[in-house]
């Protein structure tokens, strides 16, 4: 049995006194939330200090993005994958849209940053997902596969015990609009199958697919009835404390 995620990515948001603010709203809210796991992604300013705040409770760190490079060394503005351990994090994500879109990352980057992220002991939270042009275009599995491929090359069966593929159809970031159930169950069961032909039915079953595209506490009740869904990598809605709270809360 999966353990569903719930993760929030308050990307370039928040100065130090609101981040540990919204974290210190969120923890009370979400205390008694046994049915998921509850992850954060504060940005970098603020990760120690939301890390050492939340110690002890039910809500896991994670960082935004991590350095390819795993030794320290002339690298800068790059932050290695064991200075996010080191702050406190448990997770990172990697390969998001707007770091593919807006900052040319290629595959081959998000691979060499997955592997440093699992060398190090983080749990790497690997996106992935196509734009409208591309659905339209009706590429957007050959696209989902091509980035699957890319990014997890090198993996063990044994690292994606580390790893962790959040669906985040980029029309639906930011836009307002989101994939349907039907949409994201067959897209998430598609990358199901991609891992089924990689690594074997144990390690596919066993691998934890998020859903990231506009996720509200009005919907993710009905993305998760959807049994290849697994969670949700959450943007906008986790700015907020009750918001978030209500997404973690999605069983009522």
């Amino acid at each position: 049995m999966r353990k569903p995620v719930i993760a929030g990515n308050w990307k370039m948001y928040k100065l130090i006194g609101d981040a540990v603010s919204t974290a210190l709203a969120l923890r009370p809210l979400v205390s008694n939330a046994n049915h998921c796991e509850i992850v954060i992604a504060p940005p970098f300013t603020a990760l120690k200090v939301v890390a050492d705040r939340l110690e002890g409770s039910n809500i896991q760190v994670a960082g935004q993005d991590c350095a390819t490079e795993t030794k320290h060394g002339a690298h800068t503005g790059e932050i290695a994958a064991n200075m996010l351990l080191d702050a406190g994090a448990t997770h990172v994500i990697i390969g998001h849209s707007e770091r593919r879109q807006h900052y040319c990352e290629s595959d081959t980057f998000v691979q060499r940053k997955i592997q440093a992220a699992v060398a190090t002991g983080l749990t790497a939270i690997m996106c992935v997902g196509e734009s409208l042009a591309q659905r339209e275009a009706g590429t957007a599995e050959s696209v989902v596969k091509g980035q699957l491929n890319g990014g997890l090359r090198g993996l063990t069966a044994t690292d994606l015990n580390r790893i962790m593929i959040a669906y985040e159809p980029v029309w639906a970031i930011g836009t307002g609009r989101t994939a349907t159930p039907d949409q994201a169950q067959e897209m998430h069961s598609f990358v199901r199958g991609i891992f089924n032909e990689k690594f074997g039915g144990e390690a596919s079953e066993r691998l934890r697919i998020l859903y990231g595209g506009s996720v509200k506490p009005d919907n993710i009740a009905s993305l998760m009835t959807a049994p290849d869904i697994d969670g949700a990598l959450v943007g906008g809605a986790s700015l907020d404390a009750e918001s978030f709270a209500g997404i973690v809360h999605y069983n009522g």
